[in-house]
């Protein structure tokens, strides 16, 4: 890994995104048959300002780009987006989805899991994949699991810090949250290659990122281990983290505020084990129970 890009390096990288933006920009004005003189006036911008945003002279702001967007008649994400255009027939097949109702969406998930390759329904159960927030008992659970199905048991932190010879926090410190996401990515794909079965403990945060989100749920029979935000917050600290009471008058605040964000997240699990006011041994008994229930009825998917 390199560290972060020197300043010039910086200012080619943002000079070529301009470039992009504002040649996307011109590509779509010119598929819709607009002049310059029409969409500056939709989008109440001046003619200049137009002019040099498309020859990537000009850094917009949220809301001018959001005007922009509006009176060309896309959404901003495809204006901002990064590399190349999408196929365009990715282009209209999420234009369908888009139209389906949220049980429709997730039938049609289904099939097309089924249809272009998705794992057999017997290895996605023989691949274990627990997720949920720090201190929901993910690592003591996974290891009691594995050791008792006799399968290896998998951090994927410390996956990410061997193959990148680096702690986590170095990573997040030198390299940024993209750099750490990539790496996580790649490191359950080394996953998924090496290991036909496993448990595997992901970091709280990997369902933020919904590409290797797709990838566990589609591979693995996934697990939202999740307990009150009290027991979280008192799990980290019996680990020895004293990080929350730095700012203790927030941390419960905080605490409750991402596990509410990620709550629709974690809920796309095939099953959820609520470890609060129980032993290891009687959760280990219940993840035992869902791991062999799921072996008798195809796993949910994505709803």
């Amino acid at each position: 890994m390199a560290k972060t890009l020197p300043r010039t390096a910086q200012r080619r990288d943002t000079d070529a995104y301009l470039l992009q933006v504002g040649e996307r920009v011109r590509m779509l004005r010119n598929q819709r048959g607009m002049t310059r003189k029409a969409l500056v006036q939709h989008a109440r911008i001046s003619e200049r300002y137009l002019a040099q945003l498309e020859v990537g002279k000009g850094n917009c702001s949220i809301v001018l780009l959001r005007r922009i967007a509006r009176a060309i008649g896309v959404p901003v994400t495809q204006i901002v987006q990064e590399g190349a255009e999408p196929a365009l027939d990715l282009v209209l097949l999420s234009q369908f989805l888009d139209r389906l109702s949220p049980k429709a969406l997730a039938e049609a998930r289904d099939l097309l899991l089924q249809h272009f390759g998705d794992p057999s329904h017997d290895q996605h159960r023989r691949r274990i994949s627990l997720i949920g927030l720090r201190g929901g008992g993910k690592s003591t659970l996974g290891r009691l699991l594995a050791e008792r199905l006799d399968v290896p048991f998998i951090e994927l932190d410390r996956e990410i810090e061997a193959r990148s010879g680096a702690s986590l926090s170095e990573i997040f410190d030198m390299f940024g949250q993209d750099t750490f996401r990539r790496a996580e990515r790649e490191a359950l794909d080394d996953v998924l290659r090496r290991h036909q079965r496993f448990v595997i403990a992901t970091s709280g945060s990997i369902v933020t990122e919904p590409g290797t989100l797709e990838l566990l749920l589609s591979s693995c029979f996934t697990v939202w281990v999740r307990a009150e935000p009290e027991e979280h917050m008192k799990r980290v600290m019996a680990q020895g983290d004293m990080r929350p009471m730095a700012k203790s008058a927030r941390a419960m605040e905080d605490l409750v505020s991402i596990l509410k964000s990620r709550e629709p997240l974690y809920a796309k699990a095939d099953a959820v084990l609520l470890t609060s006011g129980k032993t290891p041994q009687q959760n280990l008994e219940e993840l035992l129970r869902l791991a062999r229930d799921s072996g008798s009825q195809p796993a949910r998917r994505l709803a």
